[in-house]
């Protein structure tokens, strides 16, 4: 049978990978298959809307003349299905990698990353002309590291940096973020993605103690082999610090609500299959954070919108996603603008990092987190809020009111990135507890949890799923601590990205008023 390019799955080499040989033809591997949906799932103008996993399933999931499509592809190149879940659309195929290789038409090698050895693919995949309207997706052939964490330490300013510094309980950053009093998550699940690392209990039942918490019930849930992981030694890896941000952040913020962590891998196939596990698990979560990411342009544009589709879903459900919108400015680590993904996703809630100063028990100066600091061999590096214009995802309805500028390509409206705030500046951070160690962190890792833990809170009020949140955000006056000072230039050339009055794409529509947040949502869910 004739085949064609498969859509969206071009992919370039792997930055700073070595290639070092073909990659064994007999290594046993599995590659997931994501296909369409019956019908795609109306737009959500309000908050509280959401429908069961089930309804979602018979309305829009896979069907089964796709399932067996895929099987009887599979067939023919000796490949075992497994795993198939009509509701997240996807279908494992395990076979060798010589037989994978023939089915999708490419070449796969050895490439070492640092010092790990992955496999890696360049171009395009091809499939049978009749699967092309099928399939959406077909990810894990290439198993390169795909996200990093956003967790950044507190480093030693730079000349000319003096900016005022403190560091916060997550308790006094919730009071100054007015989260609304008599709630605790109680009732709720928070699911955490985590690609990487993992946590002590003994860290957890120090770091409560110390908040004046009993400890929250906190489970690891492996997915695809991924797994709760501590290094030995004092030595404190990025992901372990990620980790720590997260779990103790909500916990401290929603010490009665249930924290699922989700350990998947750090490739695209693994971060997917996190996200789904968590969006489909019974009971619901009422909440996912999500602290990893890379710029949208090394994602390939099947993962971006497999992604999305992931993200509807659970908007559907009545899910709300946080996603940290990166911490390495408007460039985003990258050579030119870009934002950091799957914040830039429409159905994220993306979320930036400011600077916060406290005057007793007030907000006393909130700007745009960007400084520049000292790396650990006395360099000058630039961190600060990821935030601008997707180059992929068009300007969604809810932004219609905002002023979102260019794409970086100077073609039109795009996704304004990100949509709400907090503090993320590790010299206005965090107090964690990290394998025996205190420590002050940030990054917009710590920003992605504390709004999931105010969603929890709302989800313990509501009594319901709280729906997918961004229309209400957008539409609420009254309801954010607006920042109107700095910008997000990664280059330190005076900034394209300027703070403003209203959404901006430094630090979104700024940061929470808890209680009034939650007026809004009452009101809305109410008034529905």
């Amino acid at each position: 049978m004739a085949r064609a390019p498969l859509p969206g799955s071009h992919r370039n080499a792997a930055l700073g990978a070595e290639k070092i040989g073909p990659a064994n033809p007999s290594d046993q591997a599995h590659v997931t298959v994501y296909v369409r949906g019956k019908n795609t799932p109306p737009p959500i103008a309000r908050p509280g809307h959401y429908i069961t996993n089930e309804e979602y399933t018979a309305a829009y999931g896979a069907s089964e003349e796709d399932f067996q499509a895929i099987r009887d592809f599979a067939k023919q190149y000796n490949l075992t299905p497994a795993n198939e879940n009509a509701a997240t659309r996807s279908i494992e195929l395990c076979g060798t990698v010589g037989d994978l290789s023939r089915a999708f038409g490419v070449t796969l090698d050895h490439v070492k990353i640092k010092d790990r050895v992955y496999r890696g693919r360049e171009g395009e995949l091809t499939v049978p002309d009749n699967l092309l309207p099928i399939i959406t997706a077909v990810v894990g052939l290439d198993d390169r590291p795909q996200a990093v964490p956003h967790v950044r330490k507190l480093s030693p300013r730079a000349a000319g940096e003096a900016l005022g510094a403190q560091s916060f309980s997550p308790l006094t950053i919730g009071q100054l973020y007015d989260f609304p009093a008599g709630l605790d998550g109680t009732g709720q699940i928070i699911a955490v993605i985590e690609l990487e690392g993992g946590f002590l209990q003994s860290d957890l039942d120090t770091y409560f103690k110390e908040c004046g918490l009993q400890t929250p019930s906190i489970s690891a849930v492996s997915v695809g082999g991924g797994q709760n992981s501590v290094s030995a030694g004092s030595v404190v890896s990025d992901e372990e610090l990620e980790v720590a941000l997260d779990i103790q952040i909500a916990g401290a913020l929603a010490p009665g609500a249930k924290q699922l962590v989700y350990f998947s891998g750090t490739s695209d196939q693994a971060f997917l299959a996190g996200i789904n596990a968590a969006i489909v698990a019974t009971p619901q979560p009422t909440v996912i954070s999500v602290s990893w990411g890379k710029a949208e342009i090394y994602f390939t544009p099947q993962m971006r919108q497999q992604f999305e589709i992931a993200l509807q879903h659970a908007a559907q459900l009545g899910i709300p996603v946080t996603v940290a919108s990166g911490d390495n400015g408007s460039f985003d680590n990258s050579g030119s603008l870009n934002v950091d993904f799957p914040a830039a996703a429409p159905h994220a809630l993306g979320c930036g990092g400011t600077n916060l100063l406290a005057n007793g028990n007030s907000i006393g100066n909130e700007t745009v987190w960007n400084a520049v600091v000292n790396d650990a061999n006395g360099n000058p590096v630039r961190q600060g809020t990821g935030g601008g214009v997707s180059q992929f995802f068009p300007k969604p309805a809810y932004q219609s009111s905002v002023n979102v500028p260019s794409q970086p390509t100077g073609t039109g409206g795009g996704r304004g990135v990100p949509d709400v705030a907090g503090a993320g500046d590790p010299a206005t951070g965090y107090e964690v507890y990290c394998k025996g160690s205190a420590m002050t962190v940030g990054g917009t890792s710590a920003v992605a949890p504390l709004w999931a833990a105010l969603i929890a809170r709302f989800g313990q009020k509501l009594g319901q799923p709280v729906g997918f949140l961004n229309p209400l955000l957008y539409q609420s006056s009254g309801t954010f601590n607006n920042v109107t000072e700095g910008n997000n230039d990664s280059q330190g050339q005076g900034g394209l990205y300027q703070a403003a009055q209203g959404w901006d794409p430094c630090t979104g529509l700024g940061s929470p008023k808890g209680a009034a947040l939650l007026e809004a949502l009452l009101t809305a869910v109410g008034s529905a």
